[in-house]
């Protein structure tokens, strides 16, 4: 893909270093995070526009803990520093940083100097900002301008704009500093002189070209999930290479209600992809009958795709040149593993095994530089349905491990019939892009007794399991108003006979998993 020249976000091993990357990308400037182990002549090659130091657990004081190299402030490239990355960088360039025993977290008010410098000005002289820190700079370095101070914290930030650095003690990118994003702004813009233009509109531009010359006129074939990466990724490549791309839908018969319909009418309609559609509802029903482990369903659901996907990309490679595969790869997966390099395995929605040796292709993945709100807006400007643009995240086994128990046409109708009523009723709230994730968990082999037309009844329970998250690593439950859960409840025991009792887990991950299985 071509990209403009990144801003480097050096991960010192923070919580945050990817939130500060997409809040990077929300300054509408493209970001890339990469280690801090990297050696500077390597930063360098990637012809960063700034570099920002991120945040991390670490003392500079503390043997092994994770420096600066100096060399990196005489590249003339802008530099930002923030917590951690802060003091790494007041030490580097021989300020000083101290420990107090005045340590600093969460919540915390700082007075700021906005006649003093570029990144405070215009903003408000007292502040609320969030802290985690035990040390702090207690003199900046030569040729800064201390532009903050809180109780903690004497140099809660600095600048020398003369050479394009900058830097805070606190957090900017999470929400509890209400200015945060501004400051960065500031610095992006206006400190490192960079132009607001990572936008998707020039993401589709250059991509379809990237596209165009990485397939030439060979044909792609590309598996649909319903999911949104497997989605726009496709939609995508449809785009750049038209008719040369052919997707399998394969219909393991464990989606919720509609969302086979939405894929084969919705999105061919939407797109006018040429799509391939196997029907294996039965033999996936098939393997699984009998099956109650949790990870003993993942792996046959895992097995019985590739043979199925396999059976239909042979059946297309055998009409044409097919010699790639479209993957929807997204950046926290690249980042993830390091890279995201290799020969062809299918992420799909199943996170299963590659294909066998002799079915191999090469890699289109069209998102690998993009988190999931930018995937998502990027699907908005394809022209994507809406309601599949913001499809919650569901897992590659589908509602097979959301039934705690068999898996079976009986309790599958019984799931679907609930988790309905639960999409329905969020949708009709208003609160659907509120909620990260609305997992409906049926309890099959679990009895409670009920009430029901003046009879006693022995019905399943059914779980709800909404959640909030930013990016799926950490989660806590979704605070739904009563009423919303109250109506759920009231219709799922209405509409759905086996069921009498529906009850809500306020677990947050961690301890527990957004799934139960």
């Amino acid at each position: 893909m071509t990209t403009p020249r990144p801003v480097l976000v050096v991960d010192f091993g923070a919580q945050y270093a990817q939130l500060i990357a997409r809040r990077v990308r929300e300054a509408h400037v493209y970001s890339e995070i990469v280690p801090h182990s990297m050696p500077v002549e390597e930063m360098m090659r990637r012809n960063p526009a700034a570099i920002i130091l991120s945040g991390g657990p670490s003392s500079v004081y503390e043997p092994g803990a994770p420096q600066v190299d100096a060399a990196l402030f005489e590249a003339g490239v802008p530099v930002f520093g923030i917590c951690y990355g802060f003091q790494a960088m007041a030490a580097a360039l021989g300020g000083t940083v101290s420990h107090t025993g005045l340590r600093e977290f969460g919540g915390t008010s700082v007075e700021a100097q906005p006649d003093a410098g570029v990144l405070f000005a215009g903003l408000p002289a007292r502040q609320d900002v969030w802290m985690s820190h035990g040390d702090c700079v207690s003199v900046a370095p030569a040729g800064f301008t201390v532009t903050a101070a809180s109780a903690g914290a004497p140099v809660a930030a600095f600048e020398d704009t003369s050479r394009g650095f900058a830097g805070v003690q606190f957090h900017p990118e999470v929400a509890h500093t209400p200015y945060g994003q501004r400051l960065l702004e500031r610095f992006l813009h206006e400190v490192a002189g960079i132009a607001p233009t990572w936008t998707m509109s020039n993401v589709i531009d250059d991509q379809v070209a990237a596209i165009r010359a990485q397939v030439g006129d060979a044909e792609v074939i590309c598996g649909l999930s319903g999911g949104v990466d497997s989605a726009v990724a496709a939609a995508l490549v449809h785009k750049a290479v038209g008719d040369q791309l052919t997707c399998v839908f394969v219909d393991h018969g464990l989606l919720r209600a509609g969302e086979a319909e939405q894929v084969e009418r919705d999105y061919v309609a939407a797109t006018g992809i040429k799509l391939k559609v196997v029907d294996a509802a039965d033999r996936f029903l098939g393997a699984l009958a009998g099956v109650t482990d949790p990870e003993t369903k993942r792996k046959i659901i895992g097995r019985e795709f590739i043979r199925v996907f396999e059976a239909a990309a042979r059946e297309v490679a055998a009409g044409g040149d097919v010699r790639f595969l479209v993957q929807g790869t997204l950046y926290p997966d690249v980042v993830e593993s390091g890279g995201g390099t290799g020969t062809a395995n299918i992420k799909s929605h199943h996170n299963v095994g590659g294909l066998p040796d002799d079915l191999k292709f090469d890699l289109v993945e069209p998102l690998r530089t993009l988190f999931k709100d930018e995937v998502r807006a990027l699907g908005a400007s394809l022209g994507l349905p809406e309601e599949m643009v913001w499809r919650h995240p569901f897992p590659g086994p589908g509602l097979a491990i959301r039934i705690i128990g068999e898996v079976n046409e009986h309790n599958l109708g019984i799931l679907r019939a609930a988790d309905l009523v639960a999409r329905q009723e969020l949708t009709a709230s208003g609160l659907d892009r509120d909620v990260w994730q609305f997992p409906v968990v049926l309890l099959a082999d679990v009895r409670s007794v009920g009430v029901q037309g003046d009879g006693r009844t022995y019905g399943h329970p059914v779980v709800l399991r909404p959640v909030s998250s930013e990016d799926a690593m950490t989660a806590d439950w979704s605070r739904l108003p009563y009423d919303l859960l109250a109506r759920i409840s009231t219709r799922i025991t209405n509409e759905v006979p086996e069921v009498n009792r529906v009850v809500l887990d306020v677990t947050s991950k961690p301890p527990g998993t957004i799934e139960w299985e």
